[in-house]
């Protein structure tokens, strides 16, 4: 550390914790308020140093300093960590401690560092410096270590390595405030995107010949997990249960609701709920866990027989599933026994409806925000109808599983120009001969 040339050219202690005595010229004690009002409201000044110091030989002499725009740092003084307490206000920007000073309830044996410490948790928002007898450089240090911007020795303060020692120090503390959140903010961020991960499904479809295919695009920006949701299962009579849904919203307490629903039907059609019966219960669960009765969800469910040749359809105020078969044009399946949505009719009733599928086929769910998507820069929006000419022309330039959904989630994004507002999920299901 350069060792700078003293200058002993001190600034009054008006902001100090004790009035100041009456000055030969008849100045009284009542006119230190008026003062301090009057350094208060000083807009030149832009810097704010608070001394913490007990000196029984007399007061730290504190040289004239400026700041980098050349205006006049600001001095207040405090003679104990009570008076500290009451002059520490948010317009003070560095500290400068005597760590000579007693810290409360401990001798000095205790901790050299004690009223350090002490200062730190009074002040955590705030830049600190150590003051130090001359020579004491290791105290110094440690004071660094502990939580110091910065030490200074006492008996060589210079106005000019004190002013530049205190703009360090706040500027330093700023640093290392935004560093600190920036390193907090990555920290969650990476808990969240784990969190997520690990809240996306994992089909369960071990000993089945379907392929499965899917693709998942929150409409929340950096986001992992909207409120779409869907999961795959085989039951041990070898029934391949398929689910899509959408939680209405597009926030994070949605992604949580439908985490909690599919994680619901998952357990639900492994105990052997299907049908009518599974969606009453989901919408039990739904109107328990959701935290605003207008809350809703729309749902699609298809259970596929063992041989693969028919399943069970359930929908729940949810755009039908698409299906496709070689030779024969990709088609929406029947929806005219729509159910409504879950969470809007207490004791609604969701109807079955048996389909045919074939020997070969791709079965297509998807959530709304594949379809309501805009077209260019007009109001109208692709739809079911635009969606499914857009597949029948996907499959036959021979696209399929990922391929497929990749482009069709691709097309609708660029057709509406840009990014989707709304959550999008997709799932595809193949049987092949």
């Amino acid at each position: 550390m350069p060792v700078p040339i003293p200058r002993q050219r001190a600034i009054p202690a008006v902001e100090s914790g004790q009035a100041p005595a009456a000055s030969p010229g008849g100045s009284s004690m009542e006119e230190a308020p008026r003062k301090e009002s009057k350094v208060e409201n000083n807009t030149h000044t832009n810097l704010t140093l608070l001394l913490i110091e007990d000196d029984p030989g007399g007061s730290t002499v504190v040289p004239e300093m400026l700041d980098a725009a050349g205006k006049p740092i600001r001095v207040r003084t405090a003679r104990n960590l009570t008076e500290a307490g009451r002059l520490l206000t948010d317009d003070v920007h560095c500290i400068l401690l005597d760590l000579e000073l007693p810290a409360p309830g401990r001798t000095g044996e205790d901790d050299e560092l004690g009223v350090l410490k002490h200062v730190l948790e009074l002040a955590p928002r705030h830049a600190v410096l150590a003051l130090t007898a001359s020579g004491d450089a290791e105290r110094g240090a440690e004071a660094v270590r502990v939580g110091a911007q910065d030490y200074l020795f006492r008996d060589e303060l210079d106005g000019r390595l004190l002013s530049r020692a205190i703009r360090y120090a706040v500027e330093r503390k700023r640093s290392d405030t935004a560093e600190r959140r920036l390193a907090e903010g990555r920290l969650r961020a990476q808990e969240n995107r784990r969190l997520e991960r690990g809240l996306l499904p994992t089909p369960l479809l071990e000993g089945s010949s379907l392929r499965f295919a899917a693709r998942y695009r929150p409409g929340r920006s950096r986001a992992l997990l909207g409120g779409d949701f869907y999961d795959v299962v085989r039951t041990a009579d070898g029934t391949v249960h398929a689910m899509i849904g959408d939680v209405c919203g597009h926030g994070p307490d949605e992604a949580a609701l439908g985490v909690e629903l599919r994680i619901a039907w998952r357990a639900l059609t492994l105990a052997g709920l299907c049908g009518d019966q599974l969606l009453g219960t989901l919408q039990q669960v739904l109107e328990h866990e959701r935290a605003d009765d207008e809350i809703f969800a729309t749902l699609c469910t298809v259970d596929i027989a063992p041989d693969g040749r028919r399943a069970g359809l359930c929908l729940a105020g949810h755009p039908s599933p698409l299906l496709a078969r070689p030779g024969r044009a990709a088609r929406l399946l029947p929806h005219d026994n729509n159910g409504p949505a879950l969470g809007l009719l207490p004791g609604a009733r969701w109807p079955r409806m048996q389909v045919e599928l074939g020997a070969e086929w791709s079965l297509m769910l998807y959530t709304d925000g594949l379809i309501e998507g805009r077209i260019g820069e007009g109001r109208e929006r692709l739809g079911q109808d635009g969606m499914v000419e857009m597949v029948r022309r996907q499959l036959s330039e021979g696209l399929r599983g990922e391929a497929l959904l990749r482009a069709a989630v691709n097309e609708v994004r660029d057709l509406n120009g840009g990014e989707l507002a709304d959550d999008v999920a997709v799932l595809l299901l193949d049987r092949t001969v």
